[in-house]
C-alpha cells in the first residue's frame, strides 16, 4: 500500500511503529549530517528525519528532493527531541529507512504556505497549487462539513433531495440566462437554470411536500465579491405552510448550522419590515452589529434659510458616538467618500457635540448653537458625538448614508467577522418600477403571493406600488444569505399577477403554460426559500469573498484563468449547430 498512515495522524503513542507515509514534499532542510524533510498531506504535516551516519545514500537521494516532489517513505516512529507545539505532530518524527519517489516537480510558482507570495491572479491560474495550501484546503473542508449539516438536518425533518434539471426554458424575468444550443433541434435553445423554482413548486403539485436539493444554478450578470456567474443554493420547498411554518423551520437549520460550526446558540431571530430596514438604515440587508440608526431631521433643520435642507425631501442623519474628535483630514475624506459615484450623494454636513458641550459645524452660519442642540436632541446625541447628515431625494438619501453607516463601521471596528446578528427581513413590496421600461417588475419572481389583505389592490393600478409580498429574506451582517416566499398556488391569481406584470395571456401561456396546467390538478398551498450556500460558507469562513470557498471559481470578469474558459469553439462545431456568428 501507499501509505499506512496519513502526514497529521501519528502522534507520540505510535513511537516505535513501522509505518509508511506518502505525500508532498514541503521543504528540506540540509545541515550536514543531518537532513529533515516536512512531508504534507490533507491531514498535516510529518517531520521525516535522515542521518548520514547512518545511510549515507538515503540522505543524498533525500538532497534531490525539490518542493512540491510526491515521495513515499517508511521508518519508524521516534520521539523528536526539539518539539513542535504549533502542529499536531510536533511530538514524532519519521526516522527514514526507504525512500520511494513517486513523481517530480516543477518549481511551484508561489510558495505553498499558509501565507504564500502568490497574488490572487497568479493562484487563480494555479487553482490546483492554491487548493494544497491550509487555507484554501480549510475553506473546502468548512464547505463540506456545512453541506453534511445541512443534509442531515433537512432529512430528519422529512425532507427529500430531489434532482432537477440542468436544461430547461429560457424565463424573461429576473436576470440573464445562460443558454445552450441544441444540436437536435437547430435554433433552439436550453438554458441553464438560475434556480429550479417551477420545478420545485411541481414537486408540490406532485405531491412530494418537502424536497431541498444543494444545486448549482447560474446567473449571467455582473460580478462582485459575492457573485458567481455559476452558484450554489440549499434550495427547499414545502406544501401546506404558512409564512411562520418556512420561518421557523430555516431559522432552526440556521441555529443549528452556529451551534455545529461555531458553537453559538441565538434566541429567536429578530424580525423587521422592509419599509423599516429602509427607513432606518436605507438597506433591505441591514447590518445590525451595530447602532446608527438613522434620524430624520426634516423637522428640525427645515425652514432656516440652509437652501440644501429647505428644498430636499428628506434631511436624514447618523450618530457616530465618540466622534466629535474626528479631524478637518478625516472629515473631508468622509465627504470624499460620499460624493464618490459608486455612493453619488453632492456633499455631507457635519455637526461635532464637543466634550466641553458645544457645537462645531459645518452650517454653523445657518444654525445657531441652540439650533444644533435642538439636532443633537433629535439624535440622543452626547458630548463627544459626531453626527452626519445627507439630505434630497428620500430614497436615494437612504441608500447613500447606508453605505456612509458601513463605511464609519468599518472605521470605528464596529464590524466585527467574528460577531453574528441575524435578521429577518419580512413584508417586501411585490412589485418594483422601473423607470426606464416605465413599468413594474416582480421583486422577488411572477410566482411570489401578495399578502391577502393588498390582493385586492392588484385591481387597482394606482396602488400596485403599495402591494406587499408574503417574502421573507435572511440576513446576517449586512449580507443577504437567503429568501424565499410563499407561493400563489391558485391558477387565477396567478393569471392576474402576470397580468399586472404586463403579459399576454399567449405569452403566459408559452412561458409558463406547464406550471399553469399543472396547477389545474390540485395544487396545495406551499412557499419556500434557497440559501445561497456559497454566502453562508464564507459568512462561516470569516471571509468577504465567497471565491474563496469554491474550488474552482470565476475571477471577476466570469473567466477561468485556469482553464482558459470562455474560449472560442471549432467551426465545424458551430456548422453542427447551425449557428453563425455576426461578431463586431
Amino acid at each position: 500500500m501507499y501509505r499506512t498512515h496519513t502526514c497529521g495522524e501519528l502522534r507520540l503513542a505510535d513511537a516505535g511503529k513501522e509505518v509508511t507515509l506518502a505525500g508532498w514534499v514541503q521543504r528540506v532542510r540540509d545541515k550536514g549530517a543531518l537532513v529533515w524533510i516536512d512531508l504534507r498531506d490533507r491531514y498535516g504535516i510529518t517531520q521525516l528525519l535522515l542521518d548520514e551516519k547512518s545511510d549515507p545514500k538515503l540522505v543524498e537521494q533525500a538532497r534531490t528532493f525539490g518542493r512540491e516532489y510526491v515521495i513515499q517513505a517508511k521508518g519508524i516512529v521516534i520521539e523528536r527531541e526539539s518539539k513542535n507545539a504549533k502542529v499536531p505532530t510536533g511530538d514524532i518524527e519519521l526516522r527514514v529507512e526507504q525512500f520511494t519517489l513517486l513523481n517530480s516537480s516543477k518549481t511551484p510558482p508561489f510558495t505553498i504556505e499558509d501565507v504564500s507570495d502568490g497574488g490572487d491572479d497568479l493562484r487563480m491560474k494555479y487553482r490546483y497549487l492554491d487548493i494544497r495550501r491550509n487555507p484554501v484546503r480549510q475553506n473546502l473542508e468548512l464547505r463540506h462539513r456545512m453541506a453534511m449539516l445541512v443534509r442531515n438536518y433537512l432529512s430528519g425533518l422529512g425532507f427529500l433531495e430531489i434532482e432537477t434539471p440542468m436544461l430547461i426554458k429560457s424565463t424573461p424575468e429576473g436576470a440573464r440566462d445562460f443558454v445552450v444550443p441544441s444540436r437536435m433541434n437547430p435554433g433552439e435553445f436550453y438554458a441553464l437554470p438560475q434556480s429550479p423554482q417551477q420545478y420545485k413548486q411541481l414537486l408540490m403539485v406532485a405531491g412530494m411536500d418537502r424536497y431541498f436539493q444543494i444545486v448549482r444554478c447560474f446567473r449571467d450578470e455582473d460580478l462582485r465579491a459575492d457573485r458567481q456567474p455559476e452558484f450554489t443554493q440549499i434550495d427547499c420547498e414545502m406544501s401546506f405552510v404558512e409564512q411562520e411554518d418556512v420561518l421557523n423551520t430555516f431559522e432552526g437549520l440556521a441555529k443549528h448550522l452556529f451551534k455545529e460550526m461555531k458553537g453559538l446558540e441565538f434566541d429567536q431571530f429578530p424580525r423587521m419590515t422592509w419599509q423599516d430596514a429602509m427607513k432606518y438604515y436605507g438597506s433591505d440587508k441591514p447590518d445590525i452589529r451595530f447602532g446608527m440608526k438613522f434620524v430624520e431631521l426634516n423637522d428640525v433643520v427645515k425652514g432656516k434659510g440652509f437652501g440644501l435642507f429647505d428644498n430636499a425631501e428628506l434631511v436624514v442623519g447618523i450618530c457616530a458616538e465618540g466622534c466629535s474628535e474626528y479631524t478637518r483630514k478625516q472629515l473631508d475624506a468622509l465627504t470624499e467618500f460620499v460624493k464618490r459615484p459608486q455612493v453619488g450623494a453632492g456633499g455631507l454636513v457635519y455637526i461635532k457635540y464637543n466634550v466641553d458641550g458645544t457645537f462645531k459645524s459645518s452650517v454653523d452660519k445657518f444654525y445657531t448653537a441652540e439650533d444644533l442642540k435642538v439636532v443633537a436632541s433629535a439624535f440622543g446625541a452626547k458630548p463627544g458625538d459626531l453626527m452626519l447628515v445627507l439630505c434630497g431625494e428620500a430614497m436615494k438619501t437612504r441608500v447613500q448614508l447606508n453605505a456612509l453607516r458601513l463605511e464609519m463601521g468599518n472605521q470605528l471596528g464596529l464590524r466585527n467577522p467574528d460577531v453574528y446578528a441575524p435578521l429577518w427581513v419580512i413584508d417586501f413590496p411585490l412589485l418594483e418600477w422601473d423607470e426606464e421600461t416605465q413599468r413594474y417588475y416582480a421583486m422577488h419572481h411572477p410566482f411570489t403571493a401578495p399578502k391577502p389583505e393588498d390582493e385586492a389592490l392588484l385591481d387597482d393600478p394606482s396602488k400596485w406600488g403599495e402591494i406587499r409580498a408574503n417574502a421573507y429574506d435572511i440576513v446576517m451582517n449586512g449580507v443577504e444569505v437567503g429568501g424565499g416566499s410563499i407561493r400563489i398556488h391558485d391558477r387565477t391569481l396567478q393569471n392576474k399577477m402576470f397580468h399586472t406584470l404586463g403579459f399576454t395571456d399567449e405569452k403566459a401561456q408559452e412561458q409558463f403554460g406547464f406550471l399553469m396546467g399543472a396547477f389545474e390538478y390540485g395544487a396545495p398551498p406551499h412557499a419556500g426559500l434557497a440559501f445561497g450556500f456559497d454566502r453562508l460558507c464564507s459568512l462561516f469562513g470569516g471571509a468577504d469573498s465567497i471565491r474563496d470557498f469554491i474550488a474552482f471559481p470565476k475571477n471577476n470578469a466570469g473567466r477561468d484563468v485556469m482553464s482558459g474558459s470562455p474560449a472560442p469553439i471549432a467551426q465545424e462545431q458551430l456548422d453542427e449547430l447551425q449557428i453563425a456568428l455576426n461578431l463586431k
